[in-house]
């Protein structure tokens, strides 16, 4: 997380875990110069700060020189492959013309709470932070440290004079001091610090275990780790993207790797969840926080992994994260943790249900497998028997054989429910959890995941031992199917009444506010519910551009959004640049799609926002969804798509 103020400093680190759990309350790093005061590496008036990742690796470097004594110090951060070891390298040039003795110093301070104190020990070479579940161990490989202080350094690193006798203490924060020693001009010196994260076991295990962690080789490790992130880099170039030949070309090539090496990042190798973004508040300042896996955007992502060649990553959420988190009932919450365990929500999305539906068929699309779909089929019909159930709620719609109805009985329970006003189901919130009501985009995802289900069938019904001949799977298959259809009509139905705006020839959002809404688009693309050059489909792009477009050229989510001061997102310009795809208009694809790339961060990294005024990424950084929609795009316009 050190990219994100540019400083090097490192703000959070998970274990085991993307998303869970947050460790460092602070990890502040330090100089002492020539018996100077502490000069922060992160935070001194007289640094100057150039970062930089290793080309196509996630290894990032940091490079800050103190212009006051002529110091420069590259910080290079990465994680081994096969380790639960963050690596910090430090090498400290002297580009001045006095000696500089130096002293480096390291101040942390981990999250503690009442059923989990955090206690210090200090250990050779460095110290290990430790509470009844973990332990976190701060070392360097081959240097003993000089000083030590458990607890009461708030005041005295400042002046870089800690101490303490005590080996042992009952502090969550703790400061340890290491040698440099002097360095002459020109001269080059490095220290390599590492941070071990494991379970609180017997003493002596973790003893052990950070001997053997200092014996590696990390010169070694360093190089394979760069080996490893390029050779994944070129294994998932999905598109063959061709060399650049300009300026604005590279730019595009750059998001374009670097939302391959994020990916990764996003993801829980043993359940395949996936987060939506790195976290980057945990105190619920301005949102409910964002290191959660959301089905709903994780489908999304899984779309852009498959055409990087990500489909063992995209089967594993699939196969193994959606089948754990499915309800009983049927449906998907709001949200969860990677490992499965359900999140902390505040309202039920229908569109997350319907979204995994549809992502299973986009899936298999892509890689042609029947035992995907075979081995998914029970989850998608439960799936969509909840759905079917919400539709008929909400839409007041019904699908029964007229033969099958007793009217006047129906008549009577209608008349009852409609007195009473009660409904079986939660109504939905839109995919902005922010409104609740019946959705233009919720109902779009809807419709699209029984068109999945019966493209489903279809392809599996070719091979009736699918069904293993069994022969009233198939009568009930032949029924759920009949259904399915009506309910698709009726939706359709439903939309064309009751979110079309017969006045403004538009389609609105939802049944209450009629706003314009990005996610209007929906309908059209990924849900095909409409063609994009019907005149009602027009019309409301046409709305769109009139209400959401900024006079930077980039759009809002919705009609007087004010989240964050309510500034362009990368996910509402990427999706009209989707819609001008599928309408074959390539040049005003052009310029929603520039927008995008002429405001990607310095790492080439995509945030939630775009700042309106300063047009660089705002809020969020990396999040999975804007990389993810920008993969898709890239596949129209440089695949097969």
């Amino acid at each position: 997380m050190q990219h994100l103020v540019g400083k090097g400093e490192l703000q959070r680190i998970y274990y085991p875990n993307k998303d869970n759990k947050q460790y460092v309350y602070f990890f502040h790093t330090g100089v002492r110069i020539n018996n100077s005061s502490l000069i922060y590496l992160h935070d001194d008036i007289n640094n100057l700060y150039f970062q930089y990742y290793d080309t196509d690796t996630n290894v990032l470097n940091t490079e800050i020189t103190n212009t006051y004594f002529n110091l420069k110090i590259v910080q290079t951060d990465y994680v081994l492959i096969k380790e639960n070891v963050l690596a910090k390298k430090y090498i400290f040039l002297n580009e001045g013309k006095i000696d500089l003795n130096t002293e480096f110093y390291i101040h942390s301070e981990l999250l503690s709470d009442f059923n989990n104190m955090v206690s210090t020990k200090i250990i050779d070479g460095g110290m290990m932070q430790y509470a009844h579940d973990f332990t976190f161990s701060t070392f360097a490989k081959s240097k003993d440290i000089k000083r030590h202080q458990i607890n009461g350094s708030y005041e005295t690193i400042k002046e870089g004079e800690i101490y303490d006798k005590d080996y042992i203490g009952m502090s969550k924060d703790a400061s340890i001091s290491f040698d440099i020693g002097v360095i002459k001009p020109n001269e080059k010196k490095e220290l390599q610090i590492c941070i071990l994260i494991g379970e609180n076991k017997n003493i002596s295990i973790v003893e052990d275990e950070i001997e053997r962690i200092k014996r590696i080789d990390f010169e070694k490790e360093y190089i394979g780790v760069k080996s490893y992130w390029r050779k994944y880099l070129k294994k998932h170039d999905g598109l063959n993207f061709k060399e650049p030949t300009n300026s604005y070309e590279e730019k595009i090539y750059e998001i374009y790797k670097r939302s391959i090496l994020l990916f990764p990042l996003l993801i829980n190798e043993e359940t395949g969840g996936i987060i939506a973004s790195p976290e980057i508040d945990e105190g619920l300042t301005r949102c409910g926080r964002y290191a959660y896996c959301w089905p709903r955007d994780a489908v999304f992502i899984c779309r852009a992994m498959d055409i990087l060649k990500m489909n063992k990553e995209t089967e594993k959420f699939y196969n193994t994260f959606c089948k754990k988190t499915q309800s009983k009932c049927g449906m998907w919450e709001q949200r969860f943790y990677t490992d499965g365990s359900l999140a902390p929500c505040w309202g039920y999305q229908i569109d997350e249900t319907a979204s995994v539906v549809y992502g299973i068929w986009e899936h298999y699309k892509y890689t042609k497998e029947e035992k995907f779909l075979k081995d998914n089929l029970h989850m998608c019909e439960k799936a969509v028997e909840f759905l079917k159930g919400y539709v008929k709620d909400w839409l007041e719609l019904e699908d029964k054989e007229e033969n099958e109805k007793d009217i006047v009985k129906e008549e009577i329970e209608k008349q009852k429910e409609k007195l009473e006003k009660k409904h079986k189901y939660h109504i939905s919130y839109d995919l902005w959890e922010m409104c609740e009501g019946i959705h233009l985009y919720s109902l779009a995802s809807i419709y699209a995941a029984f068109e999945s289900i019966s493209n489903i069938y279809k392809v599996l019904d070719k091979n009736i031992s699918s069904f293993e001949n069994n022969r009233l799977k198939e009568e009930k298959i032949a029924k759920n199917e009949k259904s399915i259809q009506k309910l698709m009509l009726g939706i359709k139905q439903y939309i064309n009444e009751k979110l079309y705006d017969e006045n403004q020839k538009v389609y609105v959002r939802n049944t209450e506010d009629k706003k314009m809404d990005i996610s209007i688009l929906g309908i059209c693309t990924p849900f095909k519910l409409v063609k994009p050059k019907e005149k009602k489909m027009q019309n409301t792009v046409e709305k769109i551009n009139l209400s959401l477009r900024t006079y930077t050229g980039g759009y809002q989510r919705f009609e007087k959004d004010h989240y964050r001061n309510g500034n362009p997102w990368p996910i509402a310009n990427l999706w009209m640049t989707l819609y001008y795809l599928e309408a074959g208009e390539k040049k005003k694809a052009k310029e929603t799609f520039d927008f995008v790339v002429k405001t990607s961060g310095k790492h080439y990294i995509l945030g939630e926002q775009v700042n309106n005024n300063t047009l660089k990424p705002d809020w969020v950084l990396g999040l999975g969804w804007s990389h993810a929609m920008f993969i898709i795009v890239l596949e129209r316009l440089y695949g097969n798509g």
